[in-house]
């Protein structure tokens, strides 16, 4: 961040971005962009066709760098012009349902600000000048969420990962 920020040079934060809470990490590490395919790939105002499986709501996603993608164009973006030698750089598969992108932008924006809360950081500029990184253990992190309950209703903002 320290060497960019002398150049002026922008930080993209691109991959592994699944909640606000990595949001908040990558713009306290200096990030000024996230990129958003997966999280908004869900929503309504997504390209994808919606699928109904195990009695769920589904969309089609197709990462750019995936071999569909690529088929259809996107190839170029990734230099790669022989269709029968492309090499796939993303996945197609299915996203979670998430509605209008109006409402999971809200979700993201109020994680955000509960994040830099938590750094005690009033604006971005704060987070990333005051934003510090703490290593925690294995069990630490799985005491931190939540634990010893059943979930029986969902949060938009949260997922139970499987162990």
């Amino acid at each position: 961040y320290e060497e960019a920020k002398k150049t002026g040079t922008p930080i993209i934060a691109d991959g592994g971005i699944k909640y606000s809470g990595d949001m908040t990490k990558a713009i306290a590490a200096g990030a000024n962009v996230c990129m958003m395919g997966s999280i908004f790939a869900g929503c309504d105002e997504s390209p994808g066709e919606f699928e109904l499986f195990q009695g769920r709501k589904y969309k089609v996603y197709r990462g750019m760098g995936s071999i569909a993608a690529m088929e259809n164009g996107s190839k170029d973006r990734y230099f790669q012009t022989d269709a029968k030698k492309l090499v796939p750089e993303g996945v197609e598969g299915r996203v979670a349902y998430k509605g209008l992108v109006e409402d999971t932008v809200f979700q993201l924006i109020g994680g955000i600000r509960s994040g830099m809360g938590y750094c005690g950081a009033k604006d971005i500029e704060t987070l990333k000048e005051t934003g510090k990184f703490v290593k925690i253990s294995a069990a630490s992190l799985k005491e931190s969420h939540p634990h010893d309950i059943h979930i029986t209703k969902e949060a938009p903002n949260y997922t139970v990962e499987n162990d």
